[in-house]
């Protein structure tokens, strides 16, 4: 399927690995020019060099900066000062009891998972306007819908991803911009083998998938840990011309994890 990426410029926050890397490798595959994000000059450098060796004749450029920041994200500006496709994937998680999650915990993931985005979404969702088009995706997850015990500060964030990102798609009504919300639920990237290993106490990973959707995700009906491809898909076709009804939407891709009908 051509996705009509082709004339289109495309940043994907946090994308040197993981469900991003994923995501940025997909635009790229479909002809859009895209920004890589990462925290070090070297983690940018390698993802381009990867995604190129996917897609030889990929357009990739790469932004080196912490996006969680206000300070970065204006030096992103003075780079990048419009794009047609905003993928806000930037985002941190851990296991940890609430009891034991101070409130500099809840500020950092409060400024990492969501500030990020509504930062980057000022800033580029005017231009979008100007021109009538643009996306802009935000990555929540299936924790948004059912917050997990064990990381509650995360899906507090998770959750509040999902009104900024309807609120957003509310203030483009009649515009050909979208906003949408994507949902994975358990993803198997490099991230979720190291929380993976915090919770099993290093068991091999097989052993763990098994018995992580018997008893923590019981519901799932994938049974089994989605691959961040399989996630990029969803949000590759959601940043395309081709999904211009898809609007205000909080799009699951969650393998069945929530138990509801909607």
């Amino acid at each position: 399927m051509n996705l009509k990426l082709t004339d289109k410029t495309a940043l994907v926050s946090g994308s040197t690995k993981g469900i991003g890397f994923a995501i940025a490798t997909g635009l790229a595959g479909e002809g859009a020019r895209v920004i890589v994000n990462g925290r070090s000059e070297k983690a940018v450098a390698e993802a381009k060099e990867q995604i190129r060796q996917t897609v030889p004749d990929a357009k990739v450029e790469g932004f080196a900066g912490d996006l969680s920041t206000a300070a970065t994200t204006e030096t992103l500006l003075q780079r990048f000062s419009l794009v047609d496709i905003l993928v806000n994937n930037l985002g941190i998680f851990e296991p940890k009891p609430f009891e034991d999650i101070p409130d500099e915990d809840w500020r950092r993931f409060f400024e990492v998972n969501v500030l990020s985005g509504v930062r980057l979404s000022r800033a580029y969702l005017p231009g979008m306007k100007q021109r009538n088009w643009g996306r802009i995706v935000f990555i929540s997850s299936e924790s948004a819908i059912n917050t997990p015990a064990e990381m509650i500060h995360y899906g507090m964030t998770k959750t509040a991803q999902l009104a900024v990102s309807r609120g957003l798609a509310q203030s483009c009504a009649g515009t050909a911009v979208t906003v949408n919300a994507v949902l994975p639920g358990p993803t198997r990237s490099a991230g979720v083998e190291e929380f993976a290993a915090q919770l099993s106490g290093g068991i091999p990973f097989a052993e763990f998938e098994t018995e992580f959707f018997k008893t923590i995700r019981p519901s799932s009906l994938l049974k089994r840990f989605a691959t961040t491809e399989e996630v990029a898909n969803l949000v590759t076709y959601v940043c395309s011309p081709l999904s211009a009804a898809t609007n205000g939407a909080a799009l699951r891709v969650d393998g069945g994890v929530v138990q509801a009908c909607f």
